[in-house]
């Protein structure tokens, strides 16, 4: 079942977005599992895939990943995948509710934050409810982060 994103219990990330956290504003995350075909996971387990410009949708009674990419399984000759195909993603009936209700009500956002294996090798996707940040957010935000970095150099220096 999809739970709560507990980060303590993250193993080998494989893709990050990075971005993210810049361009929006992370209200809830959540752990959603995957569905993949063989040739997938074991391009996952390489280590290539990229999330940075994809997002999640929902459709129907289910939600979609959209637009990433996960490279071709070299070794797989013919029965290869596509690599921007749409996956499916595995949560509670409960979660899509909720998320479906914020997206709809609140005008929020699917991002994806990253991809990793779990402690029992299940391929699993960490998904943020999220809000767009507004350019002067971003530059609010940088200037918060430049002076925390000052004040804990200048904590280091005279301490």
């Amino acid at each position: 079942m999809a739970t709560k994103a507990r980060p303590t219990t993250v193993g080998k990330v494989v893709a990050e977005n990075r971005k993210a956290r810049h361009n929006y504003e992370i209200m809830d995350t959540y752990e959603a599992g995957l569905v993949l075909t063989g040739t997938e996971v074991k391009s996952l387990r390489e280590g290539k895939a990229n999330i940075a410009e994809s997002y999640a949708s929902d459709e129907g009674d289910e939600i979609w990943l959209i637009n990433s990419y996960l490279p071709e399984y070299l070794q797989a000759n013919r029965f290869n995948h596509e690599t921007r195909r749409r996956r499916k993603l595995l949560l509670s009936k409960r979660e899509i509710n909720r998320l479906r209700a914020a997206i709809n009500r609140e005008g929020m956002t699917l991002v994806p934050l990253r991809i990793y294996f779990n402690d029992r090798g299940r391929a699993k996707l960490e998904l943020a409810l999220a809000k767009g940040k507004k350019l002067h957010d971003k530059r609010e935000t940088q200037k918060e982060r430049d002076w925390n970095r000052q004040k804990a150099r200048l904590l280091r220096d005279k301490g």
